[in-house]
C-alpha cells in the first residue's frame, strides 16, 4: 500500500543523513531498551535477595535468644525493623518497637519440611512489607511452648526503589539520553562524511558544457569518497578533452566543407551571371567533381563518427593474411605491389573495416611510391603484424603522428591527390583501435613504413609457424 506524501516524507525522508540517523537512533533505542529492562530486573532481584537474606539472618539471630520461660523483645540492629513472634492462633507473642501494636505481619504458616519462606505482603492501603516467614523448629517448640507451633516474621517496608516507578523512569531517561547521544553522533559523523559528497555535487552542478575546467575537491587517502572524487576528476578530464576534440573537429569539418561549397557556389553563380561566357557542360563537370569530393568527405565523416561512438560491428574470425593478398591482387595497374603473408593469421574482427584499413594503406602507399610497394603480413608473438612500405620520399618524424589527425594532408599528398578527404588515415587508426590494435609509422631506410598490429585469436597463437605461403607481385 502506498503511503500518503506527508507520511512518506515523515518516515522516508529524502536526506540520507536523516535516514541513517533515524535508523541508528531507532536501533540504539531498541537495544538500550532491552539492556535497560535486563538491568532493572537484575537490580530488583538483587535488592529483594539482599533484603530476604537480611530478614532470614535477623530471624535466626532472634530465635537464638529465646529460651524456655524467657521471650525477649526483639531489638533490631539492621534495617530489618519489623519482627514479630506469633503463636498458632495468630496472636503476637513478642514484637519489635516498629511492629508493636500491629496485627500479625503475615498469615503464612510454613510447613515443617519448608520452614522458611520469603514473601511480599501488601495492605489495603497499598503499603508493602518484604519479610521472611520462619517456622520455629519442632525441638525448640517442644522445649519452650510444649509443642505448640510458633512462627517468626522478620522484614521491612518495601524500599522506595521497588515500591515506586522511580527505577523505571530513571532507566527510561537514561535510555532516551544514550539513544539521543548515539543519534547525534551519527548525525555529526554523517554530516562530515556526506559533506564531501555535497562538495562534489556542488562542484559538478557548476560545471557546464562551456566550461569543463572545474574539478571536484579530492579528500586525502584512499577512502571511497577520495576514490569517487578522483574518478570524477578523471572522467571530467576525459570529457573536457573529448569536447575539445569535438570542437576542433566541428571547426575543421566546417572549414573543409565550406571550401568546396564556396567554390561550387562561385562556379554556379558565374554560370548564371555570364551565360554567354561560361561553358555549362564544364560547370556541370566541375560541380560533379566537387559533389563527389563532398560525398567522400561526408561518407568518411559518418564512418569516423560511428567508430568514435563505439558502434558495435559484427566480428568474426578472419584470416588477415589471406585478406591482405586478396586486396593486393585487386589493385591492377599503376605502381606494382609485392605482397607476402604467413599461414593462419586469424584475428577476430569486422571484415569490412579491416578491408578498409588495408585499402587505405595500399592506396596511400601507391600514391607516394616511386617504383613499388611491399606488403608483409606475419606473426610476431601473439599479434598479426601487417607492414606496408613504399619507396617514396617518406614522412618526416615530426609529421608521423600529425598525419593521423582528421583533415590533415601534407603538401605532397595535396599535390598528388587534390580531391582527397584527409580522413583515410584517421579512420584507419580508429579501426585499429576498435580491434584492440595499433597503427603507427615506423622508421624505414627509404619511403614510409606503416605498421598495423592486431591481436591474434588466442587459440591460433601456437598454430603453424610464420612461413610465407602466398606471394604476389
Amino acid at each position: 500500500m502506498l503511503l500518503p506524501d506527508s507520511l512518506r516524507a515523515l518516515f522516508l525522508p529524502d536526506s540520507l543523513r536523516t535516514r541513517t540517523t533515524m535508523a541508528v537512533a531507532g536501533l540504539a533505542l531498541i537495544f538500550m531498551t532491552a539492556i535497560g529492562a535486563s538491568i532493572d530486573r537484575l537490580v530488583v532481584d538483587g535488592v529483594e535477595a539482599q533484603i530476604f537474606q537480611e530478614a532470614q539472618r535477623a530471624a535466626g539471630n532472634y530465635l537464638g535468644t529465646v529460651r524456655p520461660g524467657y521471650t525477649p523483645v526483639p531489638v533490631p540492629k539492621t534495617r530489618i525493623d519489623l519482627i514479630q513472634l506469633v503463636d498458632s492462633h495468630g496472636r503476637v507473642v513478642a514484637a519489635s518497637a516498629a511492629a508493636a501494636g500491629r496485627p500479625a505481619l503475615s498469615t503464612a504458616r510454613p510447613p515443617v519440611d519448608n520452614r522458611m519462606q520469603n514473601q511480599i505482603v501488601c495492605s489495603a492501603q497499598g503499603e508493602c512489607v518484604m519479610l521472611a516467614a520462619v517456622r520455629v523448629a519442632p525441638l525448640e517448640t517442644r522445649e519452650i511452648w510444649h509443642g505448640e507451633p510458633h512462627y517468626l516474621y522478620a522484614g521491612t517496608a518495601e524500599p522506595a526503589i521497588l515500591a515506586s516507578h522511580r527505577l523505571a523512569f530513571l532507566t527510561a531517561g537514561g535510555i532516551v539520553l544514550i539513544a539521543g547521544l548515539i543519534g547525534w553522533g551519527n548525525w555529526w559523523l554523517a554530516g562530515r562524511t556526506i559533506g564531501r559528497v555535497t562538495a562534489i555535487r556542488a562542484t559538478m552542478a557548476e560545471i557546464t558544457a562551456s566550461d569543463l575546467s572545474l574539478r571536484v575537491p579530492e579528500p586525502p587517502g584512499r577512502t571511497e569518497y577520495a576514490l569517487l572524487a578522483r574518478t570524477a576528476n578523471r572522467t571530467l578530464a576525459r570529457l573536457e578533452e573529448s569536447v575539445k576534440q569535438q570542437r576542433r573537429f566541428a571547426s575543421t569539418t566546417s572549414h573543409e566543407l565550406r571550401t568546396p561549397l564556396t567554390g561550387l557556389r562561385t562556379r554556379l553563380e558565374e554560370a548564371l551571371l555570364y551565360p554567354g561566357e561560361v561553358d555549362p557542360h564544364e560547370t556541370i563537370r566541375d560541380a560533379l567533381a566537387v559533389t563527389e569530393r563532398l560525398e567522400t568527405i561526408v561518407d568518411d565523416l559518418l564512418v569516423l563518427a560511428r567508430l568514435r561512438a563505439g558502434d558495435p560491428a559484427a566480428h568474426e574470425p578472419i584470416d588477415i593474411g589471406a585478406l591482405v593478398i586478396e586486396e593486393a591482387t585487386a589493385e591492377v595497374g599503376g605502381v606494382p605491389v609485392q605482397a607476402r603473408a604467413c599461414r593462419d593469421l586469424i584475428v577476430m574482427g569486422s571484415r569490412i573495416q579491416l578491408i578498409r584499413v588495408v585499402d587505405n594503406l595500399l592506396t596511400n602507399a601507391r600514391r607516394h611510391a616511386g617504383t613499388g610497394v611491399q606488403v608483409v603480413a606475419e606473426r610476431v608473438d601473439d599479434q598479426a603484424v601487417i607492414t606496408v612500405c613504399d619507396d617514396g620520399d617518406g614522412i618526416a618524424p615530426q609529421d608521423r603522428e600529425r598525419v593521423f589527425e582528421r583533415f590533415v594532408r601534407l603538401d605532397d599528398g595535396r599535390r598528388r591527390e587534390p580531391g582527397g578527404s584527409g580522413l583515410g588515415l584517421a579512420i584507419s587508426r580508429d579501426i585499429a583501435h576498435a580491434h584492440h590494435g595499433t597503427l603507427r609509422i615506423e622508421d624505414s631506410p627509404r619511403g614510409a613504413r606503416f605498421v598495423l598490429r592486431i591481436p591474434l585469436i588466442p587459440a591460433m597463437h601456437g598454430s603453424t609457424p610464420g612461413i610465407p605461403v602466398e606471394e604476389f607481385s
